[in-house]
């Protein structure tokens, strides 16, 4: 019975910390394409002010909102 809790548990935890693992890399995505995007100064500065709003959600654990934040930003970039 504990073996069943577990495994449930375990499955039921895994997509968190999948989500909690991508917000990092969209990050760094952002980061290797802000240098070489042509875009705007306005532009520009939505892609780094979502950028930064991605990254404080990240780490107050609200995964999907950083990842909206953090994809509307990749989205501007076209990556």
């Amino acid at each position: 019975m504990i073996t069943r809790i577990t495994i449930a548990l375990m499955l039921a935890l895994a997509p968190m910390t999948a989500f909690a693992n991508q917000c990092p890399s969209m990050m760094a995505a952002i980061d290797a394409a802000m240098p070489n995007a042509s875009l705007s100064e306005a532009d520009m500065a939505k892609v780094k002010e979502l950028r930064a709003q991605g990254e404080q959600l990240h780490q107050a654990g609200d995964h999907a909102g950083s990842e909206a934040a953090l994809g509307e930003a990749k989205k501007m970039l076209g990556i």
